[in-house]
């Protein structure tokens, strides 16, 4: 049984226009539409797209943050969709989150010992101060900070070091599964690779699944087990990390995959970047049919029909009315 399954997971907004009329309807946004996937224990998911198309949405629903609309999301075969807040608070234990910016997502008035045992408090509100404060040192330690360092409060920090505050945080109540929402991309470039490591190694040592939403492509093929691709809220590709990078078959995959710099300073100036033409399409109005069609190389007067969706087989799924992924 998988750890997690989402199936047509549907996430929807109003937006009311600061023009319109109050008695007109809102305008509808499907920041996710119908997305399917499953993850399993130890495993890491890697998410990319586009500013916009869904990921942090995704995110949010599946740790409870944001309602969905309709669908599913099974985790450990129970159905986390419909529960109450506070029994959605009692799975966050095995849920934990990493947000994007490192310092914001901190309290300024809480020091970094209260906001590691935070949780702790949270879950074992039973836990002594003694043994709260050994839990958090030991933490600490695995993530590559000092515990005299306990007492000091979240501005006095580095970006690198606030993330890692935050890593912290996330594991010091054992979860099984961590949603990193680019955590590294406010981050430089030789501190990134240093939380990426660091991320991989508590996951191997903890046997933690993950999710890892980010734009830097070379990021998550670093870290990734299956990549799963979105555009304007659906899920264009998902597939195996050789899959993805390998072989990919939709066209905005392509295109995505074009632009990875190549370590081989040859292949890298002989490379070609496959640039999409036109604008994002707004999520209010989105494209009929196929969402990418306006942008599409490939497209035809068919593709404004009919919305492809995924198909293929568990290694490699694809929604494109052109591109297909042999079923076995």
């Amino acid at each position: 049984m998988s750890l997690l399954s989402v199936k047509d997971l549907e996430v929807e907004f109003k937006i009311r226009d600061a023009q319109s009329w109050f008695w007109q309807a809102p305008a509808s946004l499907k920041a996710v539409n119908r997305i399917s996937f499953e993850l399993q224990a130890g495993e890491t998911l890697g998410i990319v797209g586009e500013s916009g198309c869904g990921k942090s949405t995704l995110a949010r629903a599946i740790i409870g943050l944001a309602q969905p609309n309709s669908g599913s999301i099974l985790w450990n075969g129970e159905e986390l969709v419909g529960l109450s807040e506070k029994a959605m608070r009692l799975k966050r234990k095995d849920i934990q989150m990493i947000f994007q910016d490192p310092l914001a997502s901190l309290n300024p008035r809480m020091t970094l010992g209260e906001i590691i045992a935070e949780p702790l408090r949270t879950f074992y509100p039973g836990l002594g101060k003694a043994e709260s404060e050994s839990r958090v040192k030991a933490m600490m330690q695995k993530v590559g900070l000092l515990p005299n360092q306990i007492n000091r409060y979240p501005h006095e920090f580095s970006g690198g070091q606030c993330q890692r505050i935050g890593i912290a945080r996330a594991l010091i109540v054992e979860p099984k599964l961590i949603i990193c929402d680019e955590p590294v991309s406010a981050l430089d470039v030789s501190i990134q690779a240093q939380v990426i490591n660091l991320l991989k190694q508590v996951q191997t040592e903890m046997g933690l699944a993950l999710i890892f939403i980010a734009h830097d492509l070379s990021v998550v093929k670093h870290i990734s087990d299956r990549v799963l691709v979105m555009y304007l809220g659906h899920a264009v590709e998902l597939g195996g990390y050789g899959e993805i990078y390998g072989a990919p078959t939709h066209p905005y995959t392509q295109a995505l995959m074009s632009a990875v710099p190549q370590p081989d300073p040859d292949a890298e100036r002989n490379k070609t970047i496959q640039l999409l033409p036109g604008d994002l399409p707004s999520p209010i109005n989105p494209p009929s049919g196929c969402v990418f069609r306006t942008r599409c190389p490939q497209a035809d007067a068919g593709c404004a029909d009919s919305k492809p969706m995924l198909i293929g087989n568990l290694q490699h799924q694809v929604a494109c009315l052109k591109n297909s992924v042999a079923v076995s």
